[in-house]
């Protein structure tokens, strides 16, 4: 069974296929996982347009599945903020829309700024926050598996740590005492939002394939 990893974001790459590898057998034996890059071709990006984190893993999963001709895997994922009313939410990667067209560092960096300006009259324990993402697993136009996951946390204004990307810097962990960017990369993906999404759609891949 060969199943794409639809993403071009390769932060999400390396953390989606981290925690797939956890597993001895990445959910099953017969699975071969590829990314974008492994295909003899490019396929054109979807238009993500969902209002929804669903939405858009459904609609990034079945394009990529029929394109490529197999089994896909997407996420949608990003960050809501209670006191924004949940922005940036579906627009998590292009916050800042002056920047969208900018390399993904400098759209980062732009959207991260955005959201601090956007905060600035907002007390500390008013700026709390959650990561979210939805995993879509398709087969063509037919939806397979769907997962979530969520990770609780609040905006703090100075960056802190060097790992991760996105809102990493920004995004503090009250229990942990630590941004996510502070987090080495196996505690990050045992706790992330991703992480929690992968692990039951590990499950879920494993049960599908184990019917077949």
């Amino acid at each position: 069974m060969d199943i794409l990893i639809a993403t071009n974001n390769p932060g999400k790459y390396r953390e989606i296929t981290a925690v797939l590898s956890e597993a001895d057998d990445s959910a099953h034996p017969k699975v071969r996982w590829h990314g974008l890059a492994d295909l003899n071709r490019s396929i054109d990006e979807p238009h993500e347009d969902g209002e929804t984190f669903l939405a858009n893993a459904v609609l990034k999963a079945t394009c990529y599945s029929r394109a490529a001709s197999m089994w896909a895997l997407a996420d949608d994922s990003g960050l809501e903020v209670d006191a924004l009313g949940g922005e940036p939410g579906v627009h998590s990667a292009y916050f800042d829309r002056s920047a969208a067209d900018r390399p993904r560092e400098e759209r980062d960096r732009a959207n991260n700024a955005k959201l601090i300006a956007s905060l600035r009259n907002v007390p500390p324990e008013r700026r709390t926050a959650r990561y979210r993402c939805v995993l879509v697993l398709a087969d063509g136009d037919r939806i397979l598996a769907t997962a979530e996951g969520v990770v609780e946390g609040r905006i703090i204004d100075t960056p802190r740590g060097g790992g991760g990307f996105g809102y990493d810097p920004y995004f503090l962990v009250p229990e942990l005492g630590r941004t996510v960017a502070e987090l080495p990369p196996d505690e990050k993906n045992r706790i992330s939002h991703r992480g929690q999404a992968l692990r039951i759609m590990r499950k879920l891949l494993h049960d599908l394939l184990s019917a077949v």
